[in-house]
């Protein structure tokens, strides 16, 4: 099917159907953190996988791969990178790292690459912590979007690169009944009404599975 007429069939399923407002976008999300030769975690390659929808949505706002084979030439690849990285000021990409419950600033997006397969777009970009956390401490990293337009899951690996001898380890929230229905007053809501607009709290944050990563001297 031409990828015209398939965005067509979709739209028009999901107008036929009772759609939750909150979350929009569902993202499959990656780590590869990176460890000096101190036993520090300095940077963290974030990994992105876009959902069908949103993918598919994508590339055809973009006018990509028009002739349906669901493969893009290196042309497009390059047209494509960086889709995802035009962020407002002030916007922090949707990462949130903690060392002693205190955030710590990190850098603009570096190394973009984007990729397309299986129908799905995946983008990664690095980002170096301003100040490293120490071996012998803690660090916790969380993807989120405060509003959860964005939903964010730890499903895909989360690695770490160099010669650190680190422990790390993932906790996902757990789902009780006033999250869930803290959820289904999300599903009420205007598509593009902000959540706390409506004096609803912040909802990502309590949605974040926590990847943890406490590293040794070497």
């Amino acid at each position: 099917m031409a990828m015209k007429t398939l965005l067509s069939s979709i739209l028009i399923s999901v107008a036929a159907t009772s759609v939750a407002a909150h979350p929009h976008v569902f993202i499959d999300t990656g780590f590869e953190l990176v460890i000096d030769d101190k036993g520090q975690l300095t940077h963290v390659r974030v990994i992105w996988e876009y959902d069908d929808l949103y993918s598919l949505l994508i590339t055809e706002d973009m006018s990509l791969d028009q002739d349906g084979d669901g493969i893009l030439t290196t042309t497009e690849i390059t047209q494509l990178t960086g889709f995802d990285m035009n962020w407002i000021d002030g916007f922090n990409g949707d990462l949130v790292i903690e060392n002693a419950n205190t955030s710590v600033s990190l850098s603009q997006p570096q190394e973009i690459t984007a990729s397309f397969a299986d129908g799905r777009i995946t983008t990664t970009h690095l980002r170096a912590l301003d100040t490293p956390v120490p071996a012998g401490e803690t660090a916790t990293i969380m993807a989120y979007d405060p509003t959860y337009y964005t939903a964010y899951e730890v499903t895909r690996p989360v690695t770490v690169v160099g010669t650190g001898n680190c422990e790390v380890r993932l906790k996902v929230p757990e789902v009780s009944s006033g999250l869930m229905a803290l959820q289904q007053e999300l599903a009420t809501l205007d598509p593009q009404m902000d959540p706390q607009d409506a004096g609803l709290p912040e909802i990502g944050a309590q949605m974040a599975t926590k990847v943890t990563v406490t590293c040794a001297a070497s």
